[in-house]
Formats: structure tokens, C-alpha cells, sequence
């Protein structure tokens, strides 16, 4: 016998949440969510949060690598038509993430060619 609750069960009336239509979502919606994403995981991937038991997770740069050459050019590529309310703090993450990629890095990678850096410039 299944003893595992429908998702209708969790909510009064056997009702279900509405899932919007992605083509009724903002574009802007849209990329801020796919950024916010691929920045949260390049933080992760550069070590920048803990383990459950509260130990420190090991930096992938390989995995953060990838994850910031996305995140820069989708940030760049997107900022022209998001605006600067929109773009402004997009780049402050993206830069953020970039140093704790240099920062994580035994062997830096020369200026300019560090993850991201071909769409935004080299990152001090």
C-alpha cells in the first residue's frame, strides 16, 4: 500500500498550486532567475559555503569555472536590456564570485583570462 501523500494533500480543499505558463513570466523575471541560479552554484563551487556537519566545502573550480564563464556572459549579454536596477547588482555577484575563484585558486590565472573575464575585463 503507498503511504505517500499526494501533493494535493498538503494543501486545504485538495486544491494545487497554480504553475504559471513560462511565456506568461517576464524576460527579465526569466534571466534574473537563471543568473540568480548560476551564481548561487558558482559560490558553492568556489567553497564559499559549509557542509551540514559545518566543515568547509571543498572549492571545484573546475565546476566554478564553467559556471562563471556562463553567469558573465549571461550578465553581459542581458544587461543592456535589463537596465542598470537590474544589471547593477548582476555584476556586483558576478564580480564577487570572480574573486573567490582568484582567491580559491593555487595557480592564479594570468589577468584577463580568469573565469568570465573574456566578456568582462580582468578582475582585480
Amino acid at each position: 500500500m503507498n503511504t505517500t501523500p499526494s501533493p494535493a494533500a498538503d494543501f486545504p480543499d485538495g486544491a494545487s498550486p497554480e504553475v504559471p505558463d513560462i511565456g506568461d513570466i517576464p524576460a527579465v523575471e526569466v534571466v534574473l532567475t537563471v543568473a540568480m541560479h548560476l551564481m548561487t552554484a558558482s559560490a558553492v563551487a568556489c567553497g564559499l559555503t559549509v557542509n551540514d556537519d559545518g566543515t568547509a566545502r571543498e572549492p571545484d573550480l573546475a565546476e566554478a569555472r564553467i559556471l562563471i564563464n556562463a553567469l558573465a556572459a549571461l550578465v553581459s549579454a542581458s544587461a543592456p536590456d535589463l537596465g542598470s536596477v537590474h544589471a547593477a547588482p548582476l555584476r556586483d555577484g558576478l564580480t564577487a564570485v570572480q574573486r573567490a575563484f582568484r582567491e580559491a585558486s593555487t595557480i592564479p590565472d594570468p589577468p584577463g583570462q580568469g573565469p568570465g573575464e573574456k566578456w568582462t575585463g580582468p578582475v582585480v
